[in-house]
């Protein structure tokens, strides 16, 4: 059976490439080239047909190969645009170039053996005489590199990367077309001062681009817990994964408050320390716990902080206990620092809080479907980069854990639910929720019955280890309540793992915002009514520190009896090996706890997020040897693309937006301490800016424009409202982009199936029109064989 021809494609000028110059080194040559190798193989194909029609061949149908189907189908199949290359400069010279290469692996020379020994020519000029094509190759490939050399260097490493040859040939034609290289190796050979001065500097741009590859490489290596998270995402998932990546966001943001504190309030004040009221106390140890003792006359709380200049003595004598500046000057004014500082630093986090749930949000929406991502993940996934055997073994268990996922949410897809199963769902699904609600009601009735008892108590004041019951209460309200939110929910099998965790979460945050807002209420309404003659903002403060502390204490015993304990008993005493499952949404919703607890003690406590720091450190560390030594991946799998967005909205809306209200609320209504603070003899927090722009207006006219700034820009509510407008139009737009997006990308996948069916049917009918043409031809030669007599048949067979 004769091998079928190479089916070379014809070069058809689309109406894209019109407006690019044809090649100006011989294109006629080249295409006639083309035409020719393509009349070749078209007479081929006529022949093989011719053979395979005499041979009695049926009909050819479309779902066969390209060689059975008809010539005038492979012409069809051949003009169509997917099977064509353009008529570009670089595609011309990349087919031509791979034609011309494929020629040359085919050409074999003799053997000279074969030869007689007169006949048999030099070794110097066998090229010359036998392969005469080799000079051709070698005029063609000097074309090429002439062409190159007239394209930019970006267009030249495009074309040369595009261009389907061998590493060492596109090296070979890169050396070649590259001049600079040349002209400094001829400057070499010359020698000179001036060769010298350039190739030094040749060898220092490359030594610092080098130095630049390898900081950068070093700068990602130094990424925090960057093998860790690998590790972490290969064995358990995407979905634990994302508790640790949002630890690490968390950690972020508090670094960057932590930086605008101790720049503008902690530093200054720790430079130019105030006079201490009284003897300092001393330390006991048991203040790493309660916050107060020796920790209360430091910079760590907010009644440390005083309301005189910091950078100048005081002008005169002092005022109702305010420390007056001398005319004339811009002094540092704490009160004001301390204000703006803060109220900056929210703004900042709140910038870059809406920045990352926007990006996050574009990230995990964007595509509309994950059609096609099963091929990806095996094609496409692994690295060919990796060497070593731990980071191999890393890619290997990530590529299995999403292919378990991707495989988990197909088939829960694929799962019907019938009606009843639906209604007994739904009303399981009701009484649940109406338990889990009583249980968020109770525990903000307890909290509130205890935060009275600590108020109303006298006796309790003077011992430190009392200090401690309301916020021990509260962390064993939100360690407890959980676990009986768990509990009723094995009442409610879901079939989606991830509309589990969708639901704990919302529980768990209900129960947690109805506590934060009664313990808002406790320290903004009672405990400001109460304690008039002290100092509350340092209490409040140090009951937030005992907040942040009793929580962490909670996890760590959480931890250890939750994860470790219960691993030990089903291992030793059940002889179980299944180990205990990471509960994504409790660990989630105590982060967020955490930091809003941070945020709403920031104004009473500018170190609670170096605290929170430190904590996050210790949680991750914990969380992380936990993980791997005593939990196991979840027993459904399933894939965590949009968690990271979901725990970005629920640290924006209810956690920062609810401590913004809180703090705004103590710097506008709520009367400041007399004794105490930055802000004493003031009736409001927010009055220090006021009193700051009377002294600039009485420093003189160089400084009139900043009263206009704090005037129509602080002052002003219509500024405000104007930016949270303007905060809220970015985060609709982008929503509504992604939206956008995601309609587009269904859209154009929609335009691609129906374009592909619509070849399919085009070529079907072409095919079966040729197909009956064909026919009847074969008939009409048939007809006319038969009219003439077998006399002249066989005289012309003779003939």
């Amino acid at each position: 059976m004769a091998q079928p021809l190479p089916f070379v494609l014809d070069v058809p000028e689309t109406p894209g490439d019109q407006s690019q110059e044809p090649s100006p080194y011989d294109e006629s040559e080249v295409h006639d080239s083309f035409h020719q190798l393509i009349r070749e193989a078209q007479e081929g194909l006529e022949l093989q047909q011719r053979a395979r029609g005499a041979a009695g061949s049926g009909p050819h149908t479309l779902s066969g190969s390209e060689g059975t189907r008809s010539t005038a189908t492979l012409r069809i199949l051949a003009s169509m645009p997917s099977r064509t290359i353009g008529r570009s400069r670089g595609a011309i010279i990349s087919q031509y170039y791979n034609r011309t290469v494929q020629l040359r692996r085919r050409s074999s020379r003799p053997l000279l053996g074969n030869l007689v020994r007169s006949a048999r020519p030099s070794l110097r000029m066998y090229d010359l005489e036998l392969d005469p094509r080799a000079q051709e190759e070698e005029e063609k490939q000097s074309l090429l590199v002439k062409e190159l050399q007239s394209l930019a260097v970006e267009q030249r490493d495009h074309m040369l990367r595009g261009m389907p040859l061998s590493l060492a040939e596109k090296r070979s034609l890169r050396e070649k077309s590259r001049t600079p290289r040349g002209k400094w190796r001829d400057q070499r050979d010359h020698g000179g001062v001036c060769s010298s001065c350039g190739w030094l500097r040749y060898a220092c741009v490359l030594t610092l681009h080098s130095l630049g590859l390898a900081l950068l490489s070093s700068l990602q290596a130094l990424t925090p817990w960057r093998y860790a998270l690998k590790r972490i995402g290969g064995q358990f998932g995407s979905s634990v994964l994302s508790y640790f990546l949002f630890l690490k966001t968390l950690l972020a943001f508090n670094v960057l408050l932590l930086l605008l504190l101790l720049a503008f309030i902690v530093g200054p004040q720790a430079a130019f320390p105030p006079a201490l009221p009284g003897p300092v106390p001393v330390c006991t140890g048991l203040e790493l716990l309660t916050g107060a003792g020796c920790f209360t006359h430091t910079v760590m709380y907010y009644g440390h902080y005083s309301n005189a200049t910091l950078n100048q003595p005081c002008g005169g004598a002092p005022e109702g206990g305010r420390c007056s500046p001398r005319v004339g000057g811009l002094p540092y004014n704490m009160p004001l620092a301390y204000l703006f500082t803060v109220g900056v630093g929210f703004f900042i986090t709140c910038i870059t809080l809406v920045y990352s749930m926007a990006h996050s949000f574009g990230e995990s929406y964007r595509v509309g479907s994950t059609s096609g991502i099963h091929a990806m993940t095996i094609f496409c996934s692994w690295d060919y980069k990796v060497t070593q055997k731990r980071a191999a073994r890393l890619q290997q268990d990530s590529i299995r854990t999403r292919l378990k996922e991707l495989l988990a949410e197909w088939q829960l897809r694929q799962s019907p639910r019938s009606v009843c199963r639906r209604l007994r769902q739904a009303a399981t699904l009701g009484l649940v929720w109406l338990l889990c609600l009583g249980t968020a009601l109770g525990c903000a009735v307890a909290v509130h019955v205890f935060s009275e008892f600590t108020i109303q108590s006298p006796e309790a004041a003077g011992q430190e280890a009392s200090l401690l019951v309301l916020p021990l209460v509260v962390s064993l309200l939100n360690l407890g309540a959980p676990y009986l939110c768990r509990i009723l929910a094995a009442l409610e099998p879901q079939d989606s793992p991830v509309l589990e965790v969708y639901v704990a979460i919302c529980r768990h945050l209900i129960l947690k915002l109805a506590v934060l807002g009664t313990l808002c209420y406790h320290w903004l309404g009672r405990r400001v009514g109460v304690l008039q003659g002290q100092c509350w903002e340092d209490l409040v403060g140090q009951e937030l520190y005992r907040f942040l502390v009793m929580d962490f204490v909670l996890m760590l015993l959480d931890t250890l009896f939750g994860e470790l304990v219960w691993r030990i008993i089903s291992e030793k005493k059940l002889k179980r090996r299944r180990k205990p499952e990471f509960d994504i949404a409790r660990n989630v919703l105590e982060l967020i706890y955490g930091q809003t607890l941070t945020w709403l003690g920031v104004l009473f406590s500018p170190l609670l997020p170096a605290v929170q720091i430190i904590k996050l450190l210790l949680v991750f560390y914990i969380k992380k040897t936990s993980l791997l030594a005593n939990c196991q991946a979840p027993r459904r799998p399933w894939l965590a693309s949009h968690m990271s967005t979901v725990f970005l909205t629920l640290l924006c809306f209810p956690a920062f937006l609810g401590a913004a209200v809180f703090l705004c609320y103590a710097v506008w209504q709520v009367k400041p301490s007399d004794i105490c603070g930055p802000f004493r003899t003031l009736d409001t927090m927010y009055e220090a800016g006021r009193v700051w722009v009377r002294h600039l207006e009485a420093a003189g006219p160089r400084v009139s424009w900043l009263p206009w700034v704090h005037r129509y820009l602080v002052e002003n509510t219509f500024f405000v409202f104007l930016v949270s407008a303007l905060l809220l139009a970015v985060i609709y737009l982008n929503i509504q982009v992604v939206r956008g997006q995601r309609k587009v990308i269904c859209l154009l996948k929609e335009q691609i199936s129906n374009e592909g069916e619509d070849k399919i049917f085009l070529i079907n009918k072409l095919h079966s029109i040729y197909e009956k043409k064909e026919r009847e031809e074969r008939s009409r030669v048939r007809t006319s064989e038969a009219v003439v007599p077998p006399t002249l048949i066989t005289d012309e067979r003779d003939a």
